[in-house]
C-alpha cells in the first residue's frame, strides 16, 4: 500500500526528539532534526538518568533491536533499591527493586551521554548541527519554513519542537505558555569510583538511589551508577569507551566510568549569601554544599568531599504553568518545550520518551492514510496535556515535600514511612504506584 508522503522537522536532538526521530525512521516517514549543538561529542557533562518502565517501553517501541539492545547492555546496575533516608543517615523506608524479569518494561539507570549517543546512532543522515533555530513561517501552500541563524531555512510539514525547557518554537507557537522560577536551585555532582575512591567511600553511599529527607528547607538525592563489566578506570577519564562502542559501530559512547551522583537541593535564598551560584567555581560550590551539610552524617561529607569538582554545577528549577487547550494545527511540542517539570520525581525524560512514541505512532496512522495529519496530532495532544502536566503537578508536589517549610507534616511522613518498611504488602504498593511513572 502507497504511504502517505510528508516531511517532519524536529527542533531540538535532545532525547525526546531523537527519539521520535528514530521512531518516524523506523515506520519510514521522513524526517530531518535540526539540533544547535555543533558536533554530536558536545554535552560531555552530565549526569545518570532514572528511565522507568514506561520510558523503556517508549525507547522499545521507537528504536530498532540493535539499539534498544545497546541501550539494555549499556545501562548501569539498578544497585536493588531505592531508600529514603534522612539526614543521621537512618533509614525511613526501602523498595526492593530486585525480582523485576520483564524484558522491557523495567527501571533502569543510564548515562543521560550515553543514551544520547545511542539515540544519535544511525541518524547521520537526519540529524543537522549547528542549527540555532530562530522562527518558522506559514508558506501560502502550508509548507513550514524553519529560520535559523546562520541565515539558512529549511521546509516540513509538520513541526516538532523538542527544544526543551527554553524553547523558541513554544515562544513562537503558544507566547502565553510559561515557565516559572520555583526560587529551588540544585547543586550537583559525581564522585567518580576509581579505586581510590571506592576505598574511601563509605557503603551507605554505594548502594542504588536514595532521597535524604531533612526536617529543614533541603533535601538530597544521590544515586549510584555502577556500569557492569567496565572496569575501573584512572581518575578524570570521564569520557570515551571502546568497550561500549563495539556493541553499535557508529555510537560514540562516553561518560562509562562507574560513579555515585548527588544533588542537594534548597531554596536559593538559604543558600546564596552574595555572589550568585552559578558565578561560583566547582570547588567554591563543593565547599559550600559541606557547609551546608555541616551537621549532617559523615557518611554525606565523605561522598561530597570525594567528588570531582569539574562535575559539580547548579540547576535553576522550574515549572510549567498549565496550558489551556489550543487550536490544533501542524506545529506541536514535546517534552520540556512543552510541560518542563521540577527532577523531584525524575519523571521528565521518561515523559518526553512517552510523547516521543505517542506522537509517533499517531504520525505512522497518518503516514498510512488512518487519519488525516491535524486528526493525528490533535488526538497527541489531547493525550499529552492529561498525562504531560498529572506529571508537572505531581513533580512540583515532590519538590514542595522536599524544600518546604515541614513542621508537623514532615513527623508524620516520616513515622509513616517506618510503618510502611514494616509491611511488606504496603511496600509493594507505593512501588507499584512509583513505578507507574
Amino acid at each position: 500500500m502507497t504511504k502517505r508522503q510528508f516531511h517532519v522537522g524536529i527542533v531540538g536532538g535532545g532525547i525526546g526528539g531523537l527519539c521520535l526521530a528514530q521512531g518516524l525512521k523506523k515506520a519510514g516517514i521522513r524526517v530531518s532534526v535540526f539540533e544547535r549543538d555543533r558536533a554530536r561529542r558536545d554535552r560531555l557533562q552530565d549526569y545518570r538518568i532514572h528511565i522507568s518502565p514506561k520510558g523503556s517501553r517508549s525507547l522499545h517501541k521507537c528504536l530498532p533491536h540493535h539499539l534498544f539492545k545497546a541501550f539494555v547492555e549499556t545501562c548501569g546496575g539498578e544497585g536493588n533499591s531505592f531508600r529514603f533516608l534522612t539526614e543521621r543517615m537512618e533509614e525511613l523506608l526501602t523498595l526492593d527493586l530486585r525480582g523485576e524479569d520483564h524484558p522491557v518494561e523495567r527501571h533502569r539507570s543510564a548515562s543521560r551521554i550515553t543514551l544520547r549517543q545511542i539515540l544519535l546512532s544511525g541518524l547521520d543522515e537526519v540529524v543537522h548541527f549547528h542549527k540555532m533555530f530562530e522562527r518558522y513561517d506559514i508558506a501560502g501552500d502550508g509548507q513550514i519554513i524553519m529560520h535559523f541563524a546562520d541565515g539558512t531555512n529549511a521546509t516540513c510539514d509538520v513541526l516538532v519542537g523538542a527544544d526543551g525547557g527554553g524553547s523558541r518554537v513554544r515562544q513562537q507557537y503558544l507566547p502565553d505558555a510559561q515557565r516559572v522560577d520555583t526560587g529551588v536551585v540544585g547543586i550537583a555532582g559525581k564522585a567518580l569510583l576509581t579505586e581510590e575512591t571506592r576505598s574511601r567511600l563509605p557503603s551507605s553511599v554505594l548502594r542504588g538511589a536514595g532521597l535524604v529527607m531533612t526536617p529543614e528547607r533541603c533535601g538530597m538525592f544521590m544515586a549510584l551508577q555502577e556500569f557492569r563489566d567496565n572496569p575501573v578506570r584512572p581518575a578524570g577519564s570521564i569520557g570515551g569507551n571502546d568497550e561500549a562502542a563495539a556493541l553499535q559501530p557508529g555510537a560514540l559512547f562516553d561518560n562509562t566510568m562507574s560513579y555515585v551522583m548527588w544533588a542537594y537541593g534548597g531554596y536559593r535564598t538559604d543558600i546564596e549569601k552574595g555572589r550568585p551560584l552559578e558565578q561560583m567555581s566547582g570547588n567554591d560550590l563543593q565547599a559550600l554544599v559541606l557547609g551546608l551539610i555541616r551537621t549532617w552524617h559523615p557518611d554525606f561529607h565523605r561522598l561530597i568531599a570525594a567528588s570531582d569538582p569539574a562535575t559539580i554545577s547548579v540547576l535553576r528549577i522550574r515549572t510549567s504553568t498549565p496550558v489551556a487547550e489550543w487550536q490544533t494545527t501542524r506545529v506541536t511540542l514535546i517534552g520540556d518545550a512543552i510541560h518542563s517539570m521540577t527532577p523531584y520525581r525524575g519523571m521528565g525524560a521518561n515523559i518526553a520518551l512517552q510523547d516521543a512514541a505517542l506522537l509517533c505512532r499517531k504520525l505512522a496512522a497518518a503516514a498510512e492514510e488512518a487519519q488525516s495529519l491535524e486528526v493525528a496530532i490533535h488526538d497527541y495532544e489531547r493525550q499529552m496535556r492529561d498525562y504531560g502536566f498529572a506529571a508537572v503537578r505531581t513533580s512540583l508536589k515532590a519538590l514542595e515535600q522536599s524544600v518546604a517549610d515541614k513542621g508537623l507534616g514532615f513527623m508524620l511522613m516520616k513515622l509513616f514511612f517506618r510503618l510502611i518498611n514494616r509491611a511488606p504488602p504496603l511496600k509493594r504498593l507505593v512501588f507499584a504506584n512509583l513505578g507507574s511513572d
